[in-house]
């Protein structure tokens, strides 16, 4: 079994998913076969693994991004339990890549003893071959109230024997208080896991914060590995957490600007992103009780794990007014995945696999209609542009079938068979497609339909790039030889 060692956070969105990832490739560049792990994860950006003879799972998308920092291809393994948020009490479960079933927040908790049978299982088959795995926790251990079924950090890390190092978020306040917090209340069993902690998100002088590690150490004694600086490089890889959004809700003005409404069950936006890495396309997501701007030349509609409830509420925000308004002024609109299906007439889920409304009027961009499914496709794929006939890449999450006469005009060719949609004058389109945008090709062509320059960046290698920025910041500003040495 190979040596492991675990971030866990004082909170969530302290910046645990870069930390992984940036020391899984400064552990690769020394040379060792390391992997990612996290037990537990809750994300509606999800990516696909394949499966040896069983097809494609899901896996949250911060391991299919850590296993690239790895230079390893990405397993279900590496994510055994992922919660995809469908309502605000309740989520879909995905257990080594395949759907488990719907719980409730509560029913969850009841289940957690059966997962970690999953949880230990994968545990082994990644740690099979390697030297290394960085494990990375879900929340914080400081959630004492849920520690009897913990299987996402310190009920993890005392079954596995893991050591653990924690990470304190400097950039929202209160750090001190948060470590020295932790260590008052985790039990004794738990407090002997951590072997120390580490500071992340310092902006400015870090010799400044020198007082802070000394009262920290007072009031824990534990051990500090350093102080990270605010990553720069992390702005230019794939965001997991919707609440990164929030501080996407505005940016610099650039030649084109595409305005993305934050659905409440948004999923998969780092379609974007490539797009946000073009100069001349500025992206905004456009938060609940703002309006779609409109000075927008292109609206995307992305992802959602819950197509009719945020259809519902997509028209509680005024953004279907706002969209045909933009289609009135000539405006291009595209939608993927769960976006796709909101622009057809019809949406409707006889099952009630969503939930309890069955059947919505959609936004009648697209003269087709989407019946929802109980089989899910989960797969990566090979497609091609219909309407720039050009390679396309990425991969299909989801659940529903979609017809009707604009299929006629499909917009790809997804593993030879057609897919999605184009209006009559061409200006809206749909797609199963996540990544739509990751082929260069394709993006700078399309960028140029629309009248914008675009091309000449390589997206793959600018997120490779990324994490070799942020591998090497980590090794200028943590011990990484300690930190390596302590794992077990």
């Amino acid at each position: 079994m190979a040596k492991a060692i675990m971030l866990q956070g004082t909170g969530s969105d302290v910046g645990k998913t870069v930390l992984v990832a940036g020391l899984c490739r400064a552990a690769k560049k020394r040379g060792l076969k390391v992997r990612p792990f996290k037990p537990q994860n809750m994300s509606n950006n999800a990516a696909v693994a394949d499966i040896p003879g069983a097809g494609g799972g899901e896996i949250g998308r911060a391991q299919w991004l850590q296993a690239i920092a790895c230079g390893a291809a990405p397993s279900v393994h590496m994510n055994p339990v992922l919660l995809k948020p469908q309502t605000d009490t309740g989520a879909q479960v995905v257990v080594q890549g395949k759907v488990f079933g719907e719980a409730r927040a509560r029913d969850y908790q009841a289940l957690k003893g059966q997962l970690m049978d999953a949880v230990l299982d994968s545990w082994a088959k990644v740690g099979e071959g390697a030297d290394l795995v960085i494990v990375e926790g879900a929340g914080s251990p400081a959630e004492i109230n849920l520690r009897s079924r913990d299987i996402a950090n310190m009920g993890f890390a005392t079954r596995a024997n893991v050591p653990v190092i924690l990470v304190g978020d400097i950039d929202r306040g209160g750090v001190i208080a948060s470590i020295a917090g932790t260590h008052l209340i985790l039990p004794e069993e738990d407090r002997r896991m951590i072997v120390g902690y580490l500071i992340n998100k310092f902006r400015g002088d870090v010799s400044l914060f020198d007082d802070g590690i000394k009262a920290i150490e007072r009031f824990t004694g534990w051990h500090c590995f350093g102080v990270v600086p605010w990553l720069k490089a992390a702005a230019r890889l794939p965001s997991e957490d919707s609440v990164v959004l929030e501080r996407l809700a505005s940016g610099e003005k650039r030649a084109l600007k595409v305005a993305v409404p934050m659905l409440s069950r948004i999923a998969n936006f780092d379609d974007l992103d490539p797009l946000k890495a073009e100069r001349e396309v500025e992206v905004v997501f456009v938060p609940p009780g703002q309006r779609l701007p409109e000075d927008s030349g292109l609206v995307v509609i992305p992802g959602s794990k819950s197509t009719i409830g945020d259809l519902l509420r997509f028209r509680e925000n005024g953004w279907d007014r706002d969209l045909a308004a933009h289609r009135k002024r000539g405006g291009h609109v595209v939608g993927i995945c769960g976006g796709f299906q909101m622009l057809g007439r019809i949406v409707r889920d006889p099952d009630g696999i969503e939930g309890s409304v069955t059947e919505t009027e959609g936004l009648g961009l697209l003269d087709v209609e989407t019946v929802m499914e109980p089989e899910k496709t989960v797969r990566n794929v090979s497609a091609r542009s219909v309407q720039f006939d050009l390679p396309l890449e990425g991969y299909e999450i989801h659940l529903g079938r979609t017809t009707g006469p604009d299929t006629l005009r499909p917009s790809a060719v997804i593993n030879g068979v057609d897919d999605g949609a184009i209006s009559a004058d061409g200006k809206v389109s749909g797609t199963y497609l996540h990544g739509l945008f990751s082929a260069d090709a394709f993006r700078a062509k399309f960028l140029e339909n629309l009248g914008v320059k675009g091309g000449g960046i390589d997206y793959r290698a600018e997120v490779e790039r990324a994490l070799d920025e942020v591998a090497a910041e980590l090794e200028i500003h943590l011990d990484c030889d300690a930190i390596f040495g302590l794992a077990r």
